[in-house]
């Protein structure tokens, strides 16, 4: 008979306490990334300042008169929102919503050139969808009705209106231009990338062609 004894199938309270700790897996952040996968906006402050000032630009156009009586200060007041939507949507919505920046920069010869990139890695704090289709929209539709304020300016002759419709047109077109180039100049980009790496993939191929025919060439007998 065997001493009376601890049973060996029951561990000690060292052992027990070091595979509870070891058991313990401790995931900080977790949460949160599964917070901004499920999120329809990740960035609803840049998408909301995205269409305000321009949205608030063209309604001020139209009811201004309701408003105020002075030409001046409508004048102004457009300006304004139309200067801010164009520095807010040049430095920080673009960046956010769609992964896309252009600028322009001077070298040492002092020559100016236009940078445009498309942000190519993702990250979990990237755009949804939405965000990015809001950001298009609202790039494309304002424009266009600038456009028509033009031509309804110019023909009732509101010649006054004038220079704030080709200000508000201008502002918001250098936008467009630049996220559209950026937009394929970053998918030309990938396609010369793409290209390049097929080209270095080749390489190989033609030496070991280049190599064989030059063995065969010397082992010809050359005829007498």
């Amino acid at each position: 008979l065997r001493p009376p004894g601890p049973c060996p199938l029951t561990p000690s309270p060292r052992q027990a306490l070091v595979d509870d700790t070891e058991d313990v897996s401790l995931d900080f952040g977790s949460e949160e990334e599964l917070a901004l996968r499920k999120a329809r906006f990740r960035h609803p402050l840049a998408t909301f300042f995205h269409l305000f000032f321009r949205v608030s630009a063209i309604v001020t156009y139209l009811f201004c008169d309701w408003f105020s009586n002075s030409f001046v200060a409508c004048f102004v007041t457009i300006l304004l929102l139309l200067s801010f939507d164009f520095w807010s949507v040049k430095n920080v919505t673009g960046r956010l919503l769609v992964g896309l920046r252009w600028w322009n920069q001077i070298d040492e010869d002092g020559k100016s050139h236009w940078v445009f990139e498309a942000k190519r890695v993702p990250t979990i704090a990237a755009s949804t969808e939405a965000e990015a289709r809001i950001f298009w929209l609202g790039l494309i539709i304002c424009p266009v009705i600038w456009t028509l304020f033009f031509f309804s300016t110019l023909f009732s002759l509101k010649l006054k209106w004038l220079a704030l419709v080709i200000a508000g047109i201008s502002l918001q077109t250098a936008n467009l231009y630049g996220y559209i180039h950026c937009k394929l100049g970053g998918q030309k980009t990938l396609s010369r990338a793409t290209s390049r790496l097929f080209a270095t993939a080749d390489v190989p191929k033609r030496q070991n062609r280049i190599s064989q025919d030059g063995t065969e060439e010397h082992g010809k007998a050359v005829p007498r």
